[in-house]
């Protein structure tokens, strides 16, 4: 199992708004080989922010590699830009993961 996570920090009070976007897009993830499954979890907040992470699970690591490069990668991400940037406190931050156990 390999998980993919990014890290987005928030501005406080656009949560909705972050949420909505990933409701509304498209991921084409199911198109993927090696794809299982995606998440959108809600983390702790400050008075800054809150913490929001979007996990995806994959078979392996070269199954997400595959990913990244695919078609399907460039369809779900043409609209990246489309939220209005001032909801995010910096750039969203990869973590990438392999099981071990």
């Amino acid at each position: 199992m390999f998980i993919a996570m990014n890290r987005f920090k928030i501005a406080r009070g656009h949560e909705e708004t972050f949420i909505n976007h990933w409701r509304q897009r498209e991921s084409y993830l199911d198109e993927v080989p090696g794809y299982v499954r995606f998440h959108l979890i809600q983390g702790p907040q400050t008075e800054e922010y809150t913490l929001f992470i979007s996990h995806t699970e994959w078979e392996s690591a070269a199954a997400f590699e595959g990913w990244t490069h695919s078609e399907a990668f460039r369809k779900a991400h043409a609209n990246a830009g489309k939220s209005p940037r001032e909801i995010y406190l910096g750039p969203p931050q990869l973590e990438l993961f392999e099981s071990v156990l």
